[in-house]
């Protein structure tokens, strides 16, 4: 096959290249709602798991170091799934995996709620964790092929912000659930509300195809050696390309993942807030990871990738170090949960567009599956270890020693990689 460029304005219909994303196609519009919708439930689906846990803790008598692993068990996991979804997206096509995706981490959080002990809790959240890894690598390389060049960064950055809105939904379920519920079936009835992502596959079944990108190269991709095709990412010519996203992706999840896990426990141990008044100072924390989200997104294809997230996760290290230092004031810190959001998730928006431009297409899903995932994989240690050196220190500090030290590895990460704003994808 000839190695020449594929525009993903091909991908559906031929517009005028504009300077918003008003100026998409019906195509691309209908990729970008569904993968947006896809991101915002897979969000809700894990993020109820921060809500539970603090009734869990003292329900089941676990500590925190149990609690911690609970979280990082699924997230290693999730490393493996996105890996291997993004392997079998590069075989099978996006569209039909990230289907699998959707239907299986839907599943698996609904057989949640049947648990009754810390062992099955873990086993269930582990294998929910092989689809939530899978959605994103899918996912992201899906709209990734499809939006055109100029669109890209804001347009990925846009679906990233979906799960800002699965996080609010899930802070909404608890606030509402755990009011008409005893905290012994309260927190089932939150991980039952986790199938609700199972419908979305009907319409991505009906409304979005393969980007032409991928089709235009698929013929090869159900070849004998298919699958070895996803080694060639630590080639010497991608082994840079491969080992810089990996550590970009540790600093920036391990971040996120440190403070996220267990803001609600922070919040509801060092100020004392009821249910109630933990989701209302959540949702200043989820409303500023909404508009970081967009805003991180506009800035990535106006500034570039590398200088928006530098920015931002120089900015996340600040705030998070502020946030946990300050945590003797009500009003300081529900002030600050918009920062915190902002700049915490916003460092997540360029990072869908610019590793789908550093990869090439033949190796896109499993290059993507591979280092955001294993980013994910390490990342996950930090839950795991905030909750052990929490015995040692406050909770609030051992947050910001990890998510500090996080943002820094993340910063290092984008030093080491090429700015690709504007690059056109190629078949």
């Amino acid at each position: 096959m000839p190695d020449k460029p594929l525009s993903t304005a091909e991908s559906s219909t031929q517009h005028p290249p504009a300077g918003s994303l008003l100026s998409l196609s019906k195509v691309e519009y209908a990729t970008l709602i569904g993968t947006f919708a896809g991101w915002m439930l897979d969000g809700m689906d894990v993020m109820i798991f921060s809500f539970v846990i603090p009734t869990l803790i003292p329900l089941w008598g676990l500590t925190k170091g149990q609690a911690g692993l609970l979280g990082t068990t699924a997230l290693l996991v999730s490393a493996c799934g996105g890996w291997l979804a993004g392997v079998a997206a590069d075989r099978y096509g996006r569209v039909r995996i990230l289907q699998l995706t959707i239907l299986w981490f839907a599943v698996f959080t609904f057989l949640s709620g049947f648990t009754n002990s810390f062992g099955q809790l873990m086993l269930v959240r582990s294998l929910q964790g092989l689809g939530f890894g899978g959605e994103w690598a899918v996912g992201s390389v899906l709209i990734g092929e499809t939006i055109r060049a100029e669109h890209r960064g804001k347009a990925v950055g846009v679906v990233q912000s979906g799960w800002a809105l699965g996080w609010g939904l899930a802070a909404l379920s608890y606030a509402t659930v755990f009011s008409l519920f005893g905290q012994e079936t309260a927190w089932r009835v939150m991980f039952w509300i986790g199938l609700l992502p199972s419908l979305l596959v009907f319409y991505i079944q009906k409304y979005i195809p393969e980007p032409a990108i991928f089709r235009s190269s698929g013929a090869e991709r159900g070849a004998p050696g298919g699958i070895s095709r996803a080694l060639e990412i630590f080639n010497p010519r991608m082994l840079r390309i491969t080992l810089m996203t990996a550590i970009l992706a540790v600093g920036v999840q391990g971040g996120y993942y440190a403070i996220t896990t267990w803001l609600p426990l922070l919040l509801r141990t060092s100020q004392g807030l009821s249910v109630l008044h933990t989701g209302g100072y959540l949702s200043m924390v989820i409303l500023g990871s909404f508009l970081g989200y967009l805003s991180a997104a506009w800035l990535a294809d106006l500034l570039g990738r590398k200088r928006t997230l530098i920015l931002f996760a120089a900015l996340s290290g600040v705030t998070v170090l502020t946030y946990t230092s300050l945590l003797a004031g009500h009003t300081a810190i529900f002030l600050l949960g918009f920062p915190l959001g902002f700049f915490a998730s916003g460092s997540f928006s360029p990072i869908g567009a610019f590793f789908t431009e550093l990869f090439p297409t033949s190796m896109r899903g499993s290059g993507q599956g591979f280092s955001y995932n294993l980013g994910r994989g390490v990342g996950a240690l930090f839950p795991a270890l905030v909750g052990s050196l929490s015995a040692r220190l406050s909770l609030g500090g051992a947050i910001a020693w990890f998510a500090g030290g996080a943002y820094l590895v993340m910063i290092l990460g984008v030093l080491g990689l090429p700015e690709t704003r504007g690059k056109e994808l190629q078949s």
